[in-house]
């Protein structure tokens, strides 16, 4: 039923203009009855005798007379018609009023995923039905920007694989054109496929992680991040690059087994983007009611605004072939904090490499 909502506007605008006038008609009638002269009574002199009444009392000329249904039956009529009336202005009032919801309703039926663009634009008053379009509008314009970003992740994780796919292809195929192949040649190839073929499995774990990671929600198992930070630092280094770290104990709750994934492609990153006789550090402690995560390092310049670029899927500041990483590292470290509610902010050294900064809630009773 289309218009169930206006007709049960119209039906409360009647029913509050009949109560009205039922009310005011109650107070008219119930003021009447305290004057002298009221329906059924009137003010002469009465008979004379001692049975007389009082100078100037009221005496009962009778039963109701026709005059006084009258009188009862006009204000009564008066009345229909009142609810009458209120019946079709109520049904106009609705429908002036839920007008621009009618609008908003079409102009959301057009919208699909092909023009996801457009937007509601209600123009008029800063009232409630415009703060509802502009809720509708912010809806759309965080649902085109998903929408976008996924589209630019499939296209770049296509491409992604497609690289691995077309290197195995000529593996396969060179020995086998080649007359002169022998075993070793064989045996060489197979080595570069079992390569190429390792580095496509790490980027299909990153995809996995990353998909999953988005929509993980942080459970309630305690840890501490000082102790992900130190194991996972184990093993980890380059000869040419210091790693300082200052560990100071930091609470956190939610997925250890991404936490840890989020400090190794910290480090991973900190460490890979460096520069020779370079610099790491790491450190973690609390600040108020947060525990902190923040990992520096030396490397190439990163213009400031190039930075936010960085933690986009399949993004590095420069593209190397064949250097074993997908530019996943840092977009999964995004999606990880943003799952645990955490806060990350990043910004560019002046004279080279990064500061990464993870701020999670501490929890409570820590």
């Amino acid at each position: 039923m289309p218009y169930r909502l206006r007709l049960r506007l119209t039906l409360l605008h009647c029913l509050m203009a009949v109560a009205s006038g039922t009310l005011l008609l109650l107070v008219m009638y119930g003021l009447a009855r305290q004057l002298p002269g009221h329906l059924g009574y009137a003010t002469r002199p009465g008979p004379i005798g001692p049975f007389a009444p009082e100078p100037g009392a009221p005496v009962r000329v009778g039963p109701q007379t026709a005059g006084d249904r009258i009188d009862l039956a006009l204000p009564t009529f008066a009345l229909l018609i009142v609810g009458l009336a209120s019946l079709a202005l109520g049904w106009l009032v609705a429908g002036r009023t839920l007008r621009p919801v009618r609008t908003m309703t079409e102009r959301l039926r057009r919208i699909s995923d092909h023009n996801v663009h457009e937007r509601l634009s209600l123009t008029g008053p800063q009232d409630e039905l415009k703060n509802l379009a502009d809720t509708v509008d912010g809806l759309l314009g965080r649902l085109e920007a998903a929408l976008d970003a996924h589209k630019r992740f499939v296209a770049n994780a296509a491409h992604e694989l497609r690289t691995p796919l077309t290197v195995e292809h000529a593996l396969l195929e060179e020995p086998l054109i080649d007359p002169d192949a022998d075993a070793a040649a064989f045996r060489a190839n197979f080595e570069r496929l079992l390569a190429v073929n390792e580095q496509r499995t790490r980027l299909l774990e990153s995809l996995l992680t990353l998909a999953g990671s988005a929509e993980v929600r942080a459970g309630d198992e305690p840890f501490d991040l000082a102790s992900v930070a130190a194991r996972t630092l184990e093993g980890r280094g380059r000869e040419d690059v210091e790693i300082d770290a200052v560990l100071d104990p930091a609470p956190v709750a939610g997925d250890p087994a991404l936490i840890d994934r989020l400090v190794a492609n910290l480090c991973d990153n900190a460490l890979h983007y460096n520069v020779p006789q370079g610099r790491v550090e790491i450190s973690t402690g609390r600040s108020g009611d947060t525990s902190v995560l923040r990992i520096t390092n030396t490397g190439p310049v990163v213009p400031p605004e190039k930075v936010d670029g960085l933690f986009e899927p399949f993004q590095r500041l420069h593209r190397t072939a064949d250097d074993g990483h997908q530019g996943l590292g840092l977009s999964i470290v995004r999606a990880i904090a943003t799952a645990h509610g955490a806060t990350l902010t990043a910004r560019a050294r002046p004279h080279g490499g990064l500061t990464v900064q993870i701020t999670f809630t501490t929890p409570q009773g820590e």
